[in-house]
C-alpha cells in the first residue's frame, strides 16, 4: 500500500513496478496483494477535516490553500488520473467541512524544468492572497508525512515569499503523520481489502476512476 494517497504512474505506479520487477529479478513468488490508492476513504477524509479544523476555528479573513505535488501537463493529457484523484480528495473535504462560505483553491507545488506543469501553482496563489491581506492556511493533501516539500518548501521558503508580498499571518496544517483517523484508514484499508476485490491482486478503493483515464492500475492492469 503506498503511501500515496492518489495514484499517479509517476508515483504508486513506478514503485509497484519496481516491486514486481526486483521480485521478478529475484524468482521471489510471494502473493502480493495491492491498495493502489485511497483518496475518498472516509477516514482519510476525516483524518484532514479534523487537522484543518485545529487551524481555522476562530480564524478571520482566510485562504484555505490545498497543496498537491504537481505533474506535467503531458503526464495527465496521457491519462494519468493523479489530477482526477486530487480533486476528488479536495471535494470531500470540503464537504466535510460544513462551510459555505469558504474560502478555498486547490494548487499545486514543486515545479520544476521547462514542461507546462498542472495548476494553477502554490506560489503563484500565495503571492495573490498575500497582497489581499490574507491569512495564509497551507494544506499539504497528496503528502501524508513531514519531508522536504513540507517542512522546507511549505514552511520556509513559500513563507518567504508570502512575507515579501504582504502577509501577516502563515498557517500550515500538518501532514497527516500519525493522525489516528489516518492510521485507521490504513488499517481497514488492509484489514477489510476483500470488499474492494478486484482481480485477486489489486483491491482498489471504492472510488471508480472516469475510463479516461487509461494510465489507472484497474483499467489498464498487466
Amino acid at each position: 500500500m503506498p503511501l500515496y494517497p492518489q495514484y499517479s504512474a509517476a508515483t504508486s505506479g513506478s514503485s509497484i513496478k519496481e516491486w514486481k520487477d526486483v521480485c521478478k529479478k529475484n524468482n521471489f513468488n510471494a502473493k502480493t496483494n495491492t491498495i493502489c490508492c485511497y483518496p475518498t476513504d472516509v477516514n482519510f477524509i476525516t483524518a484532514h477535516k479534523n487537522e484543518i479544523t485545529k487551524k481555522i476555528t476562530n480564524l478571520k479573513n482566510f485562504k484555505l490553500i490545498f497543496s498537491a505535488h504537481g505533474l506535467p501537463e503531458k503526464n495527465i493529457k496521457k491519462g494519468d488520473p493523479y489530477q482526477w484523484q486530487v480533486e476528488q480528495s479536495v471535494k470531500k473535504i470540503v464537504e466535510s467541512l460544513e462551510n459555505e462560505n469558504l474560502d478555498w483553491i486547490l494548487s499545486y507545488q514543486s515545479r520544476v524544468g521547462p514542461l507546462k506543469w498542472i495548476g494553477p501553482s502554490t506560489e503563484d496563489i500565495i503571492i495573490e492572497n498575500s497582497k489581499l491581506g490574507k491569512h495564509i492556511v497551507l494544506v499539504p493533501i497528496a503528502f501524508v508525512s513531514e519531508h522536504s516539500e513540507t517542512l522546507v518548501e511549505l514552511d520556509i521558503e513559500y513563507k518567504e515569499i508570502a512575507n515579501k508580498n504582504g502577509c501577516k499571518n502563515y498557517t500550515r496544517v500538518p501532514a497527516l503523520g500519525t493522525n489516528k483517523d489516518f492510521i485507521k484508514t490504513m488499517s481497514e484499508l488492509i484489514i477489510k481489502k476483500e470488499k474492494y476485490n478486484f482481480d485477486g491482486k489489486l483491491f482498489p478503493p471504492q472510488i471508480q476512476c472516469p475510463n479516461n483515464f487509461k494510465k489507472c492500475p484497474c483499467i489498464n492492469h498487466d
